[in-house]
C-alpha cells in the first residue's frame, strides 16, 4: 500500500514537472511506472510499462518535430503554467481524453482572462502562447496522463 502511494507521488511529481522547466516529468512518469512495475511482477504491470514506454517514445519524438520553445517577451507567468496545469488535468478528469487539451487551452485563457486587458486580448495571447511554447508541452502533458491513466486503471482494476 505504501508503495502504491509513493509511486503515485512520483507520477503526480513528474505530471507537474511537465509544466516546470528544467524538471524530466515525463521521465518521471517513466520511473515510477517502472518502479512499480518491478515491484508488481503481474503481466498487466509489464504491459504498461510497454506501453508507457511506447508513449513517451513517439511524444518526445514528436516534441522533437515542433518548434523550439520561445518563452521569451510572451509573457508566460507562474499562474497561467498552474491554471493550464490544473485545467488540463480537471478537463482529463471529467471529459475522459480529450478533456485534457480543452482544460489546458482553456487555463491558458482563464489565465489571461483575469488581467485587465479583456477578451480579445486573452484570445491573442493564448494563440501566441500555444504556438511559442504550449503545443510541446501539451504533447507530453497529455503522454503522462494517458500512462497516469493506465496506471489508475491497472492499479484500481486489481
Amino acid at each position: 500500500m505504501w508503495q502504491q502511494l509513493l509511486v503515485a507521488l512520483v507520477l503526480v511529481l513528474g505530471l507537474f514537472g511537465v509544466l516546470v522547466p528544467g524538471v524530466p516529468g515525463p521521465w518521471l512518469v517513466w520511473a515510477g511506472v517502472l518502479w512499480w512495475s518491478l515491484q508488481d511482477t503481474t503481466a498487466a504491470a509489464w504491459w504498461l510499462l510497454a506501453g508507457a514506454t511506447a508513449v513517451l517514445l513517439f511524444a518526445q519524438a514528436e516534441v522533437g518535430r515542433l518548434p523550439a520553445r520561445r518563452l521569451r517577451g510572451l509573457g508566460v507567468t507562474r499562474r497561467m503554467v498552474v491554471y493550464a496545469g490544473v485545467g488540463a488535468l480537471l478537463g482529463f478528469v471529467l471529459v475522459p481524453v480529450v478533456g485534457g487539451v480543452l482544460g489546458y487551452v482553456g487555463g491558458i485563457y482563464l489565465a489571461e482572462r483575469s488581467r485587465p486587458a479583456g477578451h480579445g486580448a486573452a484570445v491573442a495571447s493564448t494563440r501566441a502562447v500555444m504556438r511559442a511554447v504550449g503545443t510541446s508541452v501539451l504533447v507530453e502533458l497529455y503522454g503522462c496522463l494517458l500512462i497516469v491513466a493506465g496506471w489508475l486503471g491497472v492499479v484500481l482494476g486489481t
